[in-house]
């Protein structure tokens, strides 16, 4: 079993990350991030903090608005549009949940799309949908499947299940999936919760990317021998061994599918660290756009 560690191939990818700054750099230019977080949400703070110390290893500028969870939809409206004209800010990030009385999808049509580097402006959503390559990508679905060239796993012509649908992964995972070339060309089920007889759908797959966000959905019974499977899902089950009481546990079973697995992602270590490789990734491409 191969266990597939986003840490390292991370690591690779932000080397590349350096050299693309250093180049902008001699220009007197610096990538800069703003991500907005809103409320106190304990994982949504941690995200943030990584995607900061994140910036800060790279040399990058990182902007980091904290809100106070009151605060109004148009009082986010009016930050978003400063940064939006802000010359020193290239890519806005706006944390994900926000508090039940923000409308997420009012805030995402907010952002100006070439400063929309997670990818979820429908501008981008549409230009991935077209195989444009002038639109960003989101961060995880990018990252799964930089993960997956990075170990040489083969796409073209393979079975892919991909359980979820919703717009941050699933869906935009498929399309990915879809392209041609490099990374693509496979054959795409999308699953989720209503599927019927989930466990016969994914065990049909080569490559299971199991996205469901709920703890162990899928076991052992959900895979077939030799498949790859890549777990985004990052949830926190109740341990009492643990100092802080509980542990981070991905969708997937890793215990009982491991040992039936060609290749695996590791929860934490695995999907996590290239979803902000490319989250950097993305804000120096804007940076790169907005200055050529």
């Amino acid at each position: 079993m191969i266990l597939l560690d986003g840490k390292q191939t991370a690591a690779s990818l932000e080397a590349e990350t350096l050299k693309r700054i250093a180049q902008l750099q001699k220009r007197g230019i610096t990538p800069g991030l703003a991500v907005v977080l809103i409320g106190e949400n304990p994982a949504s703070q941690a995200y943030v903090r990584n995607k900061d110390r994140t910036c800060s290893r790279l040399g990058m500028l990182s902007r980091k608005l904290e809100l106070p969870a009151s605060t109004t939809q148009k009082e986010l409206l009016e930050v978003i549009d400063e940064l939006n004209e802000d010359p020193l800010i290239h890519g806005i990030l706006v944390q994900s949940p926000p508090p039940s009385h923000i409308d997420e999808k009012t805030i995402t049509l907010a952002i100006d799309p070439k400063k929309d580097v997670d990818g979820f402006h429908p501008i981008n959503v549409a230009k991935l949908a077209m195989d444009d390559p002038t639109g960003f990508v989101p961060c995880t679905p990018l990252g799964c499947q930089h993960l997956l060239k990075a170990y040489d796993i083969r796409t073209r012509g393979a079975h892919v299940v991909v359980v979820g649908r919703s717009l941050i992964v699933g869906k935009p995972m498929a399309l990915l999936l879809l392209q041609k070339g490099l990374g693509g060309d496979a054959t795409v089920t999308i699953a989720h919760s209503q599927t019927r007889d989930l466990a016969a759908i994914t065990r049909s797959a080569d490559i299971v990317i199991a996205a469901l966000g709920r703890a162990h959905a899928l076991g052992a019974e959900h895979i077939r021998e030799g498949a790859v499977v890549i777990d985004v899902g990052i949830n926190r089950i109740d341990d009492a061994s643990k100092p802080c009481g509980y542990r981070l546990v991905g969708d997937v079973d890793f215990e009982s599918v491991k040992e039936k697995c060609y290749a695996i992602t590791p929860v934490p270590g695995g999907v996590g660290p290239m979803t902000i490789a490319m989250l950097m990734q993305n804000t120096v491409t804007a940076c790169e756009r907005f200055t050529q």
